[in-house]
């Protein structure tokens, strides 16, 4: 029966020195190896999101401080505009100052204005203590029937001579341009014509004069 050779015996002293733990120390413990790392599981040097943090109390609203109201302005009256004396008229007085030969630029002025405001051109009577309103002049010119029957109409503003005064139909608002001496005559008809003035009477002229023949109760 042949021989099965033996296995060659490897020399204790030739598998090298067989290192022994000193007399104290452990040996390391093996490492393992690392897995998979989880969504959960931080990346180094990167903290974690850790749990959210609470939201702070909720403050309790202060009451905001008291705003001072502001100061209610009550529109001022305009120093030459004040009631008609009388008993119990409602019509208003302004008195615009204006050199006898520039009332009637203050008058036209006034009609302006009044338009602009709203008034209808109907309701405003113009009428000069001198000589005719350029308007009125011209219009005369075709004759009084003509003149007087625009008048009549009531649809526009119209001028006349505080002369002629009686014969126009009251207005709620009376222009006088004063571009004459304000004589007896002339006083007296202005005095009328406060009378005839439904809400408004405006009259162009020098102030001291305008007030001796309306009367110091204007």
């Amino acid at each position: 029966m042949p021989l099965i050779p033996e296995e060659p015996q490897i020399p204790e002293s030739a598998q090298g020195p067989r290192v022994t733990p000193a007399a104290g120390r452990t040996a390391p413990t093996p490492r393992p190896v690392p897995g998979p790392r989880s969504a959960a599981t931080p990346r180094p040097g990167n903290p974690g999101r850790g749990p959210a943090r609470p939201a702070p109390p909720a403050q309790r609203p202060h009451p905001a401080p008291p705003v001072p109201a502001a100061p209610v302005q009550t529109a001022a009256k305009a120093p030459t505009a004040r009631q008609l004396p009388g008993d119990g008229a409602a019509a208003q007085f302004q008195l615009i100052p204006a050199p006898v030969g520039g009332a009637i630029d203050a008058a036209d002025e006034a009609v302006d204005l009044l338009l602009d405001s709203g008034r209808a051109p109907g309701d405003i009577l113009v009428l000069t203590t001198g000589e005719q309103h350029p308007w009125a002049a011209h219009e005369l010119s075709f004759g009084e029937a003509a003149y007087w029957a625009q008048h009549d109409a009531g649809d526009d503003v119209f001028f006349a001579r505080t002369a002629n005064a009686d014969r126009c139909a009251s207005r709620s608002v009376i222009v006088v341009a004063v571009n004459g001496d304000l004589d007896e005559t002339s006083a007296r008809a202005l005095a009328d014509v406060r009378e005839r003035a439904g809400a408004l009477l405006i009259v162009c002229g020098d102030p001291q004069k305008v007030n001796s023949a309306l009367g110091a109760g204007v």
